[in-house]
C-alpha cells in the first residue's frame, strides 16, 4: 500500500516562517510518510526549534481521502511543564485550532479537539487513553522521542499501531484500516540502556548535531572551560543498562568539599558576571550541598528537584526566566524540555559516561536570546585528574581531543581546529620511521613479559623468556612474577616478587624446598615428598635475586658437575621427551577442550627439556595463572564490546532503524 493509498496525502501551506533546516526536515518527513513510512524519527537539537517543526508538520499532514473528518492529532510529552509549552506554540502557530491538555487532574481533554497534548504517564491509565480512539486520529506525534522504546511508552503507542509490541501479554492489537503515522522527535534519539527505538520508529528521516548548528549560528555561540578537579572516578560502579556512572556511587566522590568550594570557585573566576547559571548535580543530597557552598560565598542561589512541589518549581523556573536571581541548582528536572532562553552559562558537575546526558545537558545554554543581552553560553565542567577512566564524556573528548587538554575561554572552531592540527600531528608521527628518530632514550629498565599459556612452544616453554637474559640455568616463569628452577629431583628454587608494605619496599624472596623422594627413609615412612621451604635471601631486583640463587644451587644442591644439568644447554634437556612426560602433557591439555589428536600432533617433536618445563610450570600454579588471565580477558573483552555497543547506540545517522527483538 503506498503512502498515498494509505493517507490520501495532501499539504497544506505553511502560515509560519521556518529557518532553512526546519524546511529541509519538513520535506524529509513529507518524503517519508508519502514513501509508505509511517513511524518516522527526527533528530533535532535542543534550541533548534521542534516544537514549531512538529506543529508545522501536523498543519501540512491533512485527514485521509476516505475519512476528510479525521483531523484530530496527538502530541505525547513527558512532563506537564511540555504540555503547556506546545499547546502554547499550537494556539498561536494556529489560533483557529482547538487546543487542549491531557494531564492529572488538572486538566481533562475532550478527546474532539483539532490538537490534544498529553503526559504519556496520564495516558497510562486506561480510560484517559480511550479518548484517543485511532480510528479519529490523522498523526500522533511523540516528543522526546529517545524514551518510546521504553514499556510504558509501547503500552501507549501500541494502542495507535498494531506493529508496535505491547509488553502486557494481554494486550489485544486494533483494526485499523490504516496505520497512522507515527512521528518522534528528540534531540538526542538514541538510548543508553539497549533498548532498541527501531521497536517503534522504522527510520531517522532527518539528523542535526548541534555543533554544526553553533557554527550556522542558529544556537547561540559558545566558550568551553574545562576544570581539572581532585577527583578519582576509576572506582565509581556502572549501570549495567545505561552505561553510565551510578548516582550513589558518583556522589560519594564528587560531593565534597573540596570538589564543591572548586565548583563554586572556577564560577567565581569564569562566570560571575553571568546573568543566569544553571548547574547540573548528581542527586539531592549534592544539590543540597552545592547550593550551600554557592551561599558561603554569597551567591543568590535556588535548587529544585523531583521532589520539588510543582507549583514551587513554577515559581522558581518563572523567576530564573525573569533574571530574578543568578543560579540554578538541579538535578536531572531541566535536562529535558527546558525552555529557559536566557541561560547563559551551564556548570556540569556531575561527570557523565553518556555524549547523549552531556549534549542534554549543554544543551540547555544554547538558544539564542537577543532581547536579554545574551551574547554566548559558558559551559563550565570537570575533569578526573587522574584520567584513567575511559569513556567520560567532558568538553575534550566532545572534540576528539585529550581529556588532559587544556580548555579555558574556547569556541566550537578553536576546538575543531586543535583537534585537526592534533590528527595531522599524530599522522606525521606515524609516517615516521621508528628506527630513523635520534630523540629515543636509553631503557631505563626492563620490560616483562610472560607467555601465559603453560603449553605454548615457545622460547623453550621457558613463560618468561626475559629470564633467559638473567640466567644460564633452566629457569621458568609460572605467572605473577613467580620464577622456578627445577633441581633435578633435589628439589625446587622458587623467587617470587613482594609486594611493598609499611614495613618494607617491594622486593624478591627466594626459597628452597628439598625433596624427599631421593631420602632411603622417604618411602618407609610415606613422609611428605618435600620437606618445608627454606629462606635462601631476599633481593631489590630480580636479576640480584637470580644470582643468588644460581649460587645457592651449584654449591648447595649440586655440587660439582651435578649443576651442569640444570643448563638450559643441558645435553639431556636435548633429547625427546619420555612418554612419560607426553601422557602428563597431554591428560592436562585434553582437559583444557583440546582433541586427542591436536594434543598428540603437538606433543610429538618436543624435547625432554621443553617437556620439563611445561611439567614445572604446570605443577606451580602457571595453568591456574593462565586461566585466571584467559577468564579476565575475556571478561575485559565482553566489556569492551559492551561498550562500543554502547557508545554506537549514541551515534545518530539518517537511516533504518533496527528492532533487535524481532531479528
Amino acid at each position: 500500500m503506498s503512502g498515498e493509498e494509505m493517507s490520501g496525502t495532501i499539504w497544506i501551506a505553511v502560515t509560519v516562517k521556518l529557518r532553512p533546516y526546519q524546511e529541509s526536515c519538513l520535506q524529509a518527513c513529507r518524503n517519508a510518510l508519502q514513501a509508505g513510512a509511517t513511524r518516522i524519527g527526527v533528530s533535532l537539537p535542543t534550541g533548534a526549534g521542534k516544537t514549531t517543526v512538529f506543529i508545522s508538520l501536523l498543519a501540512q499532514i491533512s485527514p485521509p481521502s476516505h475519512s476528510p473528518s479525521t483531523s484530530r492529532a496527538l502530541i505525547i510529552v513527558n512532563s506537564i511543564e511540555l504540555a503547556r509549552q506546545a499547546a502554547a506554540q499550537a494556539a498561536a502557530q494556529f489560533p483557529q485550532w482547538r487546543v487542549e491538555i491531557e494531564q492529572g487532574v488538572k486538566h481533562k481533554a475532550s478527546g474532539n479537539a483539532d490538537v490534544t497534548v498529553a503526559t504519556y504517564q496520564t495516558l497510562l491509565q486506561p480510560q484517559r487513553l480511550a479518548k484517543f480512539h485511532p480510528g479519529n486520529l490523522k498523526a500522533v506525534i511523540v516528543d522526546e522521542a529517545h524514551h518510546a522504546a521504553a514499556p510504558s511508552y509501547r503500552r501507549i503507542l501500541a494502542h495507535f499501531d498494531p506493529a508496535i509490541r505491547s509488553p502486557d501479554a494481554t494486550f489485544q492489537p486494533p483494526q485499523l484500516s490504516r496505520p497512522i503515522p507515527i512521528i518522534g522527535f528528540s534531540a538526542t534519539f538514541s538510548r543508553h540502556d539497549g533498548l532498541a527505538l527501531g521497536s517503534v520508529f522504522q527510520q531517522i528521516v532527518y539528523h542535526r548535531d548541534f555543533l554544526e548548528m553553533i557554527k550556522e549560528q542558529w544556537l547561540c555561540d559558545v566558550r568551553f572551560t574545562s576544570v581539572k578537579a581532585n577527583i578519582d572516578l576509576r572506582n565509581v560502579t556502572v549501570n549495567s543498562k545505561t552505561g553510565d556512572f551510578n548516582a550513589t556511587s558518583l556522589a560519594h566522590i564528587i560531593n565534597t568539599d573540596t570538589v564543591n568550594n572548586l565548583v563554586v570557585q572556577a564560577w567565581l573566576d569564569r562566570a560571575r558576571q553571568r546573568r543566569s547559571t544553571l548547574v547540573f548535580c548528581v542527586n539531592i543530597a549534592h544539590i543540597r550541598a552545592l547550593t550551600k557552598t554557592f551561599k558561603d560565598f554569597g551567591v543568590d542561589v535556588h535548587y529544585l528537584h523531583s521532589g520539588t512541589p510543582a507549583s514551587e518549581r513554577h515559581t522558581l523556573i518563572t523567576a530564573f526566566k525573569a533574571g530574578k536571581y543568578p543560579v540554578l541548582v538541579n538535578c536531572a528536572i531541566l535536562t529535558e524540555g527546558a525552555d529557559i532562553p536566557n541561560i547563559d552559562c551551564i556548570i556540569v558537575a556531575r561527570p557523565t559516561r553518556s555524549r547523549n546526558v552531556f549534549a542534554q545537558m549543554i544543551g540547555r545554554g544554547m538558544r539564542q536570546s537577543p532581547s536579554t543581552g545574551k551574547v554566548n553560553c559558558r559551559i563550565i565542567d570537570f575533569v578526573d585528574s587522574t584520567n584513567r577512566v575511559a569513556g567520560v564524556v567532558s568538553t575534550p573528548t566532545l572534540f576528539g581531543l585529550d581529556p588532559e587538554e587544556l580548555i579555558d575561554d574556547e569556541s566550537v572552531e578553536t576546538l575543531e581546529a586543535r583537534a585537526q592540527i592534533a590528527v595531522i600531528q599524530d599522522a606525521g608521527d606515524e609516517q615516521v620511521p621508528v628506527d630513523s628518530r635520534d630523540d629515543i632514550p636509553d631503557p631505563k629498565y626492563i620490560t616483562y613479559v610472560d607467555y601465559q599459556n603453560p603449553f605454548a612452544l615457545v622460547d623453550g616453554c621457558s613463560g618468561a623468556p626475559h629470564i633467559t637474559k638473567l640466567s644460564t640455568n633452566a629457569w621458568v616463569g609460572c605467572g605473577e612474577d613467580v620464577y622456578i628452577l627445577e633441581c633435578l629431583g633435589k628439589g625446587y628454587i622458587r623467587i617470587e616478587c613482594v609486594s611493598a608494605d609499611e614495613e618494607s619496599p617491594a622486593h624478591y624472596r627466594a626459597t628452597f624446598t628439598e625433596a624427599t623422594m631421593h631420602m632411603p627413609s622417604a618411602k618407609a615412612f610415606k613422609v611428605s615428598p618435600f620437606m618445608r621451604k627454606r629462606l635462601i635471601m631476599t633481593a631489590e631486583t630480580l636479576s640480584d635475586a637470580i644470582r643468588g640463587c644460581d649460587t645457592y644451587a651449584a654449591q648447595k644442591v649440586l655440587r660439582g658437575s651435578l649443576a651442569l644439568g640444570l643448563l638450559r644447554t643441558a645435553k639431556w634437556r636435548k633429547t625427546s621427551a619420555s612418554d612419560s612426560q607426553k601422557n602428563f602433557i597431554q591428560k592436562r591439555r585434553v582437559k583444557r577442550a583440546l582433541d586427542q589428536d591436536t594434543a598428540a600432533a603437538t606433543l610429538q617433536n618436543i624435547t625432554k627439556g621443553e617437556a620439563a618445563n611445561i611439567i614445572t610450570r604446570l605443577k606451580h600454579g602457571a595453568k591456574a595463572y593462565y586461566e585466571k588471565k584467559a577468564r579476565e580477558a575475556k571478561k575485559a573483552s565482553q566489556l569492551a564490546e559492551k561498550e562500543r555497543r554502547r557508545k554506537e547506540r549514541e551515534i545518530v545517522q539518517v537511516g533504518p532503524l533496527v528492532d533487535h527483538e524481532a531479528r
